[in-house]
């Protein structure tokens, strides 16, 4: 049976023969960029071997502290244009940027060789006893009473030396420690003390979020990092929600910290009188992302999302225009409005006692009953009968006196228990009348 190639299958050689024709174009590197210990320092390597290997490759290197086994992370060459090297400008200000002279990088060593099957098995032999040493580390410590947790250990490649990492709060006298450690493995003893963030880079695997911890994954310079950067992100202050596997703040926070801080300085401060397209408001809430700003305003109380870059001062504010009167009426009525009120047609002359049905206006009528009384003439008054006596003149009513005033009945001038003053009673038959003796009723 004949066997037909498949396109798939083609694709895929063809794909492997761009690589093949690639890495043949490449030089040997000169230096080398390498990945070693517990703790992921980096360093700096030359390299004089006759292989070219590859990112990600399996490296021994001669470090300060002995030889171990690396990983080549990339090449500082003129190779950098092949898209998995970097230049030397490249990485160093990768490391000015990730923490400058705190960075773990190291320049003391070189490269050795390519890592063969044999340097493998070993590495894994040693890690395979890292447990065993610890074990009998924390035994000992805790035989000589001392103060201190034992973290992790860390042989290497050649030997030359093993490490042991602690956590203690206070410094430990741990020169017994060493001795009987010394003894128990023959080799150079060297105990570091590490902070909660260390161990939980060299203990912790995975975070909240899925991903390796940062500070084991890339994180080598590990900053101090504040409640405020948790508050100017609004995220939860809850202590269980934004500590790391070391109980310490998450690193993560500082990351968009001066992202944070640079959108904040855009947006208006709280309660700062601003204006908007709708009017004048005061800000009550800030959206830092997002660039909002919720804004109430002051007409009417109504609260709206306004984009930072539509809020000015409040001077820079033009009064809303007026709204319709009309909008939203139906076309009919709203033409019936538009028109010119009719007036109304003089009223017809009505019969004498008739009812006025169309009333002149309050103004008219007022004008009306004034003129109406400048244009009356006065009164004649009745010539009185002959003999009769003359019209008495009204007297201004008198005032009351207060209670406390009046006398005891029957005192003079106080009031009579029959009322006000007496009054004078008028004679019948006035003067010169018929009745009268002043004189003669008739004629001579």
């Amino acid at each position: 049976m004949p066997i037909m190639p498949l396109p798939q299958f083609e694709a895929d050689l063809e794909q492997d023969r761009i690589d093949a024709e690639a890495y043949a174009r490449l030089s040997i590197p000169k230096t080398m960029v390498v990945r070693f210990g517990l703790m992921k320092l980096i360093g700096e390597y030359p390299y004089d071997g006759t292989a070219k290997p590859g990112c990600g490759s399996k490296i021994v290197v001669r470090t300060h502290r002995g030889t171990e086994l690396g990983e080549m992370l990339t090449s500082t060459c003129p190779n950098a244009g092949c898209s998995k090297s970097v230049s030397r400008q490249e990485m160093l200000e990768y490391i000015e940027n990730s923490g400058g002279q705190d960075y773990p990088f190291f320049t003391d060593g070189r490269v050795i060789r390519v890592a063969t099957i044999e340097d493998m098995n070993e590495h894994s032999r040693l890690d395979s006893l890292r447990p065993r040493m610890v074990r009998f580390a924390r035994e000992q410590a805790a035989y000589v009473n001392l103060p201190m947790k034992i973290v992790d250990a860390e042989p290497i490649l050649g030997g030359e030396r093993l490490t042991f990492y602690f956590a203690s709060e206070d410094r430990v006298d741990f020169r017994d420690l060493v001795t009987e450690l010394s003894h128990e493995f023959k080799t150079r003893i060297e105990l570091r003390q590490v902070g909660a963030r260390d161990e939980a880079r060299l203990t912790a695997d995975y975070e909240k979020c899925g991903q390796h911890c940062c500070c084991k994954q890339f994180l080598k310079v590990l900053k101090p990092i504040s409640i405020k950067s948790a508050k100017t992100q609004k995220a939860t202050l809850d202590p269980m929600k934004i500590s790391g596997r070391c109980g310490r703040l998450m690193c993560c926070l500082r990351y968009e910290d001066s992202t944070y801080d640079e959108l904040v300085k855009r947006l208006p401060k709280m309660k700062k009188r601003v204006g908007t397209p709708q009017g004048v408001g005061i800000v009550i809430d800030r959206q830092i992302l997002t660039q909002l700003v919720l804004v109430k305003l002051e007409a009417d109380g109504t609260e709206i999302a306004v984009p930072v870059e539509e809020v000015t001062a409040p001077e820079a504010v033009t009064p809303p225009p007026a709204s319709d009167p009309l909008r939203g009426m139906p076309a009919r009525e709203v033409e019936r409005r538009s028109q010119p009120q009719r007036q109304a047609p003089p009223a017809s002359p009505s019969a004498p006692g008739a009812p006025n049905r169309n009333p002149p206006p309050p103004d008219r009528q007022r004008d009306f009953r004034d003129r109406s009384r400048q244009e009356q003439p006065p009164r004649q008054q009745r010539p009185s009968t002959p003999g009769a006596p003359p019209p008495q003149q009204q007297r201004p009513p008198h005032p009351q006196r207060p209670q406390s005033d009046q006398g005891t009945p029957g005192a003079p001038g106080s009031p009579q228990p029959g009322g006000g003053k007496r009054r004078r009673r008028r004679k019948k038959g006035g003067r010169g009348g018929p009745f009268g003796g002043g004189g003669p009723a008739f004629g001579p």
